[in-house]
């Protein structure tokens, strides 16, 4: 099932290519989002859905010296984000705060609490722990993984650990498992690697090429989902991984961005350079896989595409589901639009 939006829009000045859920906002629907812009001043614009879900407000507007290229909100302080960032000659990344009264300002400044220096080449992504308050972060470059400990209150962030890749292993990004504190998936060209924060050191990979993405199963232990080049994305029983689990074959072009849902079992985002995301609705257990629990008879298979929505005029790199209100997410495409919409006329009935 395909067709267009119906969604509630907002456009940003300048092209983009991340969004992110404004977790620790408890009392709204909250997104943030920053601007990719060469030559230009360019902004973080903070996102609200209005009370009767009917407009996107812009709550703030803030410049950032730079261009955008990840953005994270941190999840148990709504004031505190990270971005990576270039100069157009070299990489960088920070922490930055809102200002406590900034809707009461006339041209509110961000704070940047920390600068993670340390990196010599391109930093791709800066990681929160998802599932609660933790003073650490991580960061990854092409060559290595930095461990950081930050404290907020004296504007500091230190090194803890940090370990190379090793040779001919080229890191692209990463994501935190939620169900374990010291776990770390991060994605090289040639396969996805896992590491323990304890020792630093890899502890398994799934070998498999030109992986773009990762995320981990909020709601299952041992589940990772993969964005994959040229075919879709991929489900994977960490216990058993070297071959997937599921195979979800929806997109056109190279698969970028993929989400699992905070809240529903299977339900899961992907979109991509062929300006579409789709919504699936699939298991997300080996066992159920096997068992068949996930067809509606013996004979008939469910469909895993819910629906696609296909009416971008650009790449969609952007993803990012509600915590507050887990049937809604967010989507960013690269000529600065965002869309956010609900998905509850597609949710599987009960």
């Amino acid at each position: 099932m395909q067709g267009g939006s119906s969604g509630i829009g907002y456009g940003l000045k300048y092209q983009a290519r991340c969004i992110s859920d404004v977790k620790a906002d408890t009392d709204h629907t909250s997104f943030i989002t920053g601007t990719l812009s060469l030559r230009e001043e360019n902004e973080v614009h903070l996102l609200r859905l209005s009370s009767g879900g009917t407009e996107l407000i812009c709550e703030g507007l803030f410049s950032h010296p730079n261009e955008i290229w990840d953005l994270s909100s941190c999840p148990f302080d709504q004031r505190i984000f990270s971005t990576v960032f270039s100069t157009g000659e070299s990489f960088g990344a920070a922490v930055w705060q809102i200002p406590e009264l900034y809707g009461q300002l006339n041209s509110p400044q961000l704070e940047r609490i920390a600068s993670l220096d340390g990196h010599v080449g391109k930093v791709n992504c800066i990681l929160w722990w998802p599932s609660g308050r933790n003073d650490k972060l991580i960061s990854i470059d092409e060559e290595n993984l930095f461990l950081w400990s930050l404290d907020c209150s004296r504007k500091a962030a230190q090194v803890q650990s940090k370990e190379s890749a090793g040779m001919l292993h080229y890191l692209s990004g990463g994501a935190w498992d939620p169900h374990d504190v010291n776990a770390v998936a991060a994605t090289c060209e040639s396969s996805v690697q896992f590491w323990d924060l304890r020792t630093m050191k890899k502890t398994s990979s799934i070998e498999r090429g030109h992986v773009r993405k990762v995320d981990y199963d909020t709601r299952k232990m041992h589940m990772l989902v993969t964005a994959e080049d040229e075919s879709g994305i991929h489900i994977w029983d960490l216990r058993m991984p070297k071959v997937p689990i599921d195979e979800l074959r929806g997109h056109s072009h190279w698969t970028w961005a993929v989400t699992c849902n905070p809240e529903y079992d299977g339900l899961i985002l992907s979109s991509g350079t062929d300006s579409t995301v789709n919504l699936w609705f699939t298991s997300t257990t080996s066992d159920e896989l096997t068992s068949g629990s996930v067809v509606a008879s013996p004979s008939q298979k469910l469909d895993p595409l819910l629906f696609s929505f296909n009416d971008y005029e650009d790449s969609v790199y952007g993803l990012a589901w509600s915590s507050r209100e887990p049937w809604i997410f967010a989507s960013l495409s690269y000529d600065g639009r965002v869309v956010v919409e609900s998905v509850k006329p597609f949710l599987p009935k009960k």
